[in-house]
């Protein structure tokens, strides 16, 4: 039950990233490319993004009924935030020093708990 509430919150806290993420692309993309690829290149980061995360956040709470389902979608949610975490590391260096320890953190701590949720449906 605990694993369902894990997969069911992450989804959550995903679906309302992505509505921020329409709504305000840049507060989504600054803290992690900084100001570096403009206005434009954050709204279309940013946007993008949202939309990614609205989709895996509404799929895993459709989903939340039918545990295979939830556990599929929690996986595909948690190969995202992995890649998320493993591109901040490849550029580290290179991005907004506040930021970069954020998106870090909130990416590796959502494919973890995704996982390891998922793991346990």
């Amino acid at each position: 039950m605990a694993a369902r509430r894990t997969c069911l919150g992450v989804a959550a806290a995903r679906a309302a990233l992505g509505v921020v993420a329409l709504a305000s692309p840049a507060l989504v993309a600054r803290p992690w490319v900084g100001e570096a690829p403009g206005p434009l290149g954050q709204q279309v980061l940013g946007r993008a993004l949202g939309g990614r995360d609205l989709a895996l956040g509404l799929g895993a709470l459709l989903a939340g009924r039918q545990v295979g389902a939830l556990r599929n979608w929690g996986e595909a949610g948690a190969f995202a935030d992995a890649i998320d975490a493993a591109i901040t590391v490849v550029a580290f260096r290179r991005l907004p020093a506040k930021g970069r320890w954020a998106v870090l953190a909130s990416a590796s701590g959502a494919a973890l708990a995704g996982v390891l949720s998922a793991r346990c449906l």
